[in-house]
């Protein structure tokens, strides 16, 4: 199955940003590691590289691209975390974030494009970690973490300066990651659901979770003859949202198959069909689009649909 990007945008960075030259020293060829090794405002990812065994990795062929956090987006993330150093992290927890910086190929920031890349990170099945790129307004990561300085140009690649560390995101951080996913988020957040869905799907999973896009709840509402999701009885939606949410399955788009029938954590069934491009039919016959597949997150996989499925 062909993978699609979401809203793809072919914008270059904002204006704003610092770009450096490459380094056409001959007798001074540096490659990324060396970059880093250079700008005391990124020590603490040395540091972070050296203690992960990937600094040897980064300065192999490549070519790669690099999202560097700054010593202040480091001490951010072990704030954040309750740890007082690097050796307070996990080793393979430390060297699986620190992948999740890493793109495979030379990209400049011109050639940076709305949708998701993935990372040499990995997540259940060793299947490679998705990364948000939003350039509708500037350069973000993951909705949050932006471009400080971009094309530090080395032998084998480029390192882009970021303003926050890109941990292995969840299902959960997946959707807020992506204003596409606004509505979805508000969904699963209304409070008088009785269910903790923030906490559900952050846990271990791994969870298969078919996204509705913003436009595919605006569509329901307006299906529904209802003007915003507090319309919506709290069982209903609860059913809803349990409906298009997979437990225990990391099921990647190779895994669809033809008349293939889906449990859903919510207890009912769906149809899935390939011919014409991926669909679902729900329980009440109704057929909504796989418009985006294999968005991985460190605790399961997300699909992006179209329509809201109903049980």
């Amino acid at each position: 199955m062909k993978k699609v990007l979401l809203f793809p945008v072919f914008l270059a960075l904002a204006a704003g940003l610092v770009f450096t030259a490459c380094n056409d020293d001959d007798d001074n060829p540096q490659s990324i590691v060396d970059l880093a090794q250079g700008n005391t405002n990124l020590s603490i990812l040395v540091d972070a590289l050296v203690r992960a065994d990937l600094v040897t990795t980064l300065e192999g062929a490549g070519p790669f691209t690099v999202l560097a956090p700054t010593n202040a987006a480091f001490n951010t993330l072990l704030n954040d975390l309750g740890a007082t150093s690097l050796n307070d992290i996990p080793v393979d927890v430390l060297r699986n974030i620190l992948l999740n910086h890493v793109i495979s190929g030379d990209v400049r920031s011109g050639a940076l494009t709305t949708g998701y890349v993935s990372t040499l990170a990995t997540g259940p099945g060793n299947n490679p970690i998705s990364l948000y790129v939003d350039v509708t307004s500037g350069v973000k990561f993951n909705g949050t973490a932006t471009v400080t300085t971009a094309d530090l140009i080395g032998t084998n690649g480029v390192v882009h300066v970021i303003d926050q560390v890109l941990t292995i995101p969840t299902v959960v951080n997946t959707a807020l990651n992506n204003p596409n996913f606004s509505i979805l988020v508000a969904a699963l957040t209304r409070g008088d659901l009785g269910v903790d869905y923030v906490s559900l799907l952050s846990g271990d999973g791994p969870f298969t979770v078919f996204a509705p896009t913003n436009d595919a709840f605006v569509a329901l509402l307006t299906e529904l003859g209802a003007a915003s999701l507090n319309d919506i009885p709290a069982n209903t939606l609860n059913a809803v949202l349990q409906y298009h949410v997979v437990s225990g399955a990391n099921v990647r788009s190779t895994q669809l198959t033809e008349g293939q029938n889906v449990t859903t954590y919510q207890g009912g069934d769906f149809t899935v069909s390939l011919a014409g491009g991926a669909k679902i039919t729900d329980g009440q016959g109704r057929v909504s689009n796989i418009i985006a597949v294999d968005v991985q997150a460190g605790n399961g996989v997300v699909h992006a649909i179209d329509k809201v499925i109903l049980p």
